[in-house]
Formats: structure tokens, sequence, C-alpha cells
């Protein structure tokens, strides 16, 4: 352990913990102080820090929503149990900070650039895909207590220019895959919808289902840990050694020694885990804010007349709701190091976008801040795989911010590669399952780790690129 983490090695809430830079996320951590945390209730039980070594089959590392669907699959369809390693508190990372929009979706691209990059053929069968992972999801979703609201998605203009764009989109959603998606007018989304100031127009797919993110997780814990599924918390890998085909990872309470392993720890997967992860994804930081509760006159006034879930067309996107307690969630990019993101700058971004969306809710009081790291792949979408055929070793990263939904699919298509069930099933030809993750491309000549600081510096201008395109 070098000092510094030595000097981590605390179990308060770390708001500068960046993966590219500390060794582990820390052990047993507080969680961030979101409104998903503050709302959630009492988390379920779990079985606590590893005590000592032991001997299993199967470890999953990470108690995220696909850290915890993949051992709740691998016992209900493979009678297989699985022991999980969470660094820090179950559900810690993504599962609960994200902005629990539940999507059609997974990873960056849309579907006329799935076609654009692979075809009409594969383009139908990854949608066929994603699909079913979102229906999978929205029946999960309606059975757990997690105030899951069922209203679609507004994708929103944020420019008149980006109207002919959200039409062209949902043609090929329409006329391609069989959609019934919609254009709106400005007017329509106001009249309907919101009324967000800085909409020229939107548009809206029936499938989408926004949850209490923490609240779903939770409630996969219960089903998992029902089924036999131990769930060690404050149980970090510290060192990984594979000795004979043997796994042994290394946490501070003991080494667990497994036959396979599966690795499901998202934006928060550190650099010094495994070199079949490290330098495979670029964590990007995501904020997010929740008001006070609005008032009946206040959601009037700002013409909040939907609980729909919006997400805007900017590259360094907004997303937004009314939630089912009338507070306003909104989050977008932020900063780009973890030692940065307290800066008070990343929150008036929000506030800002507040104002500038929604002018009478300008100045309302915040009562929830938080920022979390989404893991980006190479090519904008995730990979469930097997890197290395030699080594028992699988993961499910990349899911670009738009995981909520598809990563409990993907926990059940991890737990099926896992238990060998994989082998002459088609759909493992598609490009999210049959290739793994490689370094991001726009940040490839920062590869060695003599450069690695430059690495963000290649991210804070892309940002201002962003920004121009955006906002210019």
């Amino acid at each position: 352990m070098t000092p510094h983490d030595a000097a981590r090695s605390d179990t308060r809430y770390d708001p500068q913990y960046d993966p590219l830079v500390h060794a582990t996320p820390g052990a047993g951590r507080d969680y961030a102080p979101s409104y998903w945390v503050a709302s959630a209730g009492t988390p379920p039980p779990d079985d606590g820090p590893v005590q000592h070594d032991m001997d299993v089959d199967v470890v999953v590392i990470g108690a995220g929503s696909t850290g915890i669907s993949t051992p709740l699959y691998l016992a209900q369809e493979q009678g297989i149990q699985a022991v999980v390693l969470e660094a820090n508190q179950s559900a810690w990372g993504c599962s609960s900070r994200s902005g629990g929009q539940g999507q059609n979706a997974s990873g960056r691209l849309s579907r006329a650039q799935w076609i654009e990059r692979w075809g009409l053929d594969v383009a139908k069968k990854l949608d066929t895909e994603i699909r079913t992972g979102f229906e999978n999801f929205k029946n999960l979703a309606f059975e757990v207590d997690c105030d899951a609201t069922d209203g679609g998605h507004l994708y929103v203009a944020h420019r008149p220019e980006k109207v002919a764009y959200l039409k062209e989109q949902a043609r090929v959603r329409n006329e391609i895959f069989g959609y019934k998606t919609q254009i709106l007018s400005a007017d329509e989304l106001r009249q309907n919808h919101f009324n967000d100031h800085d909409a020229a127009g939107a548009m809206w797919e029936q499938e989408g289902v926004g949850i209490h993110p923490l609240k779903f997780t939770f409630g996969l814990i219960r089903k998992a840990r029902a089924l036999g599924v131990k769930l060690h918390t404050a149980s970090p890998v510290q060192g990984w050694e594979t000795i004979n085909g043997v796994h042994h990872l290394r946490t501070p309470g003991g080494t667990v020694r497994a036959k396979r392993v599966a690795v499901c720890t998202g934006g928060y997967t550190g650099q010094a885990l495994s070199p079949l992860t490290k330098n495979k994804l670029l964590p990007i930081l995501s904020n997010n804010m929740v008001t006070q509760p609005l008032s009946p006159a206040q959601i009037e006034a700002a013409g909040l007349k939907t609980r729909v879930f919006l997400t805007d067309t900017r590259t360094l996107r907004f997303y937004y709701r009314l939630l089912p307690d009338n507070r306003l969630q909104i989050g977008s990019r932020s900063a780009v190091t973890g030692a940065e993101s307290p800066e008070p700058k990343h929150l008036k971004l929000l506030t800002d976008g507040i104002a500038r969306k929604f002018p009478t809710l300008a100045g309302i009081p915040i009562e929830h801040s938080w920022w979390g790291w989404v893991d980006v792949s190479h090519d904008m979408m995730p990979r469930i795989t097997q890197p290395d055929p030699s080594q028992s070793v699988w993961y499910a990263l990349g899911y670009g911010g738009n995981g909520v939904s598809f990563s409990t699919w993907a926990g059940k298509r991890l737990a099926e590669r896992v238990a060998g069930k994989d082998a002459g099933q088609e759909v493992f030809q598609l490009p999210i399952y049959n290739s793994e993750l490689t370094y991001p491309h726009f940040l490839h000549l920062f590869r060695s780790e003599a450069l690695a600081p430059f690495r963000r510096l290649g991210q804070r201008f892309l940002y201002k690129w962003y920004w121009w395109q955006d906002e210019m």
C-alpha cells in the first residue's frame, strides 16, 4: 500500500476519488451524498467483509446492478453459486449515482450509427438484443419497489437545427426497426410535457422507464441473496495473481481463490485491478443534483406536466425529469479529474441549466448534489465478453452512461458466458459480445504510462470542442 492509499484507508466518502489515479476506490467507504441514498431506506443485509481465506467457484467483482444481476442469474438459471466482492457498500458506484433513466439503449451510438458501422443485418440483430434487454429490465423494475415510472423518453432538440437530426433518427427507428417514435414540435412539447425554454422540438419514444436506481439494485440484492448469493462489502481486490489457473484475489480480510472471475466494476474500474482492464476505459464524470420539492404553483409556472424523463441533443448532454416526490432532477457531464470535481463551477453548470430551461425555477434551493464516474469504451459501445480465451475471466463494461436498463441484461448474458452456455449461440457473435475493449482511439497516443497525465489533457480538449459545437 502506498502512503497515499494508506491516508485514504478511512471510510469517509471521498469526493475526489479518481479511477485513473487511485489504486482502489477504498475499503468500506460511505456512499456519495446522492438523493438516492437519502431516500432508499435501509440497505438490505450483506455478508460483511471477507474475514479469512476461502476457495470458491465464481467471484463477481462489483456490487452494482450488473454485479448483482450476474450472480442472480447464475443462481437462478445456471445453478451456480457465486461470491460478490464489493470494495465499499453495495451499489456504491454507478447504481447509487446515475440518473435512473432506463432507455431502450446501451452505449452511446444511435441505431443509425449501428447501421453505418456494422451494416443493416447486424444492426437489426443488435436492436432485437437490446430491445429484449429493455423489456427484461422493465419487468424487473415493476417487480421490485423502485418508484418505476413508465412513460417513455423525450429526446429534446436544444437548437432548431437539431430537429432535422431527430426527424432522421425517428425515421430510422420507425421504418427500419418498427418503432412508433413521434416527433413533437416545440409547442406540442410545452403543451403536453415540459415548458423547456431551451427546446426547439423533441423526439418521443415509448420505450423508457424511470427508476430509483438504488432501490432497484437493493431489490436485486434481496432476490440474489434469497438464492444463496454471498455479498462481501468492504472487500476491495487489492491484488490479483493467477496460479495454475486459479485466481488469487487478495482483499484486506483474506485471499479469495476462484476458478472463474467476472468483472463488473463499471466506471470504478481501477488501473491496478487487472491487465485485462487496464487502459481499456476512459472514466468520465457526470454531475447530478436534485431540488427541494416543488410546490403545485412552481410546477404549474414551470410547465412541468409529465414525469417522462428527458435528455437533450448536446454532446455534453443534460438529462432531467420531475421525480415522483415533485423534485426536479438534472444532470450533465462535469469535471475532467477527480481532484477538481468539488469545484463550485460544476454545480453552477447545472443550476444555470435549470435557469435556462425553466426560468421560473432559477435560484431554487438544491438539496442534493453528487457526481460519479461513467465507463466509456473506445467505440462508445459496451463489451460483455471473455477478453482472453486462455483465462477464465469475463467482464461487462463500457455502458457509456446508458447502462441503467441494459446492465441487468448484460448480467444475464455474462452469467451464460461464465457458465459456458454461450458456445454456438448466434447472439454472441454480435459486436458487443465478440470483441474485447481496446484503448480509446482518441487518446491512443497517450497510452504509455509516461504520458498518462496527457490523457486528461486530450479529454479537456475534447470537452472544449464539444462545448463549442453544442453552444455556438
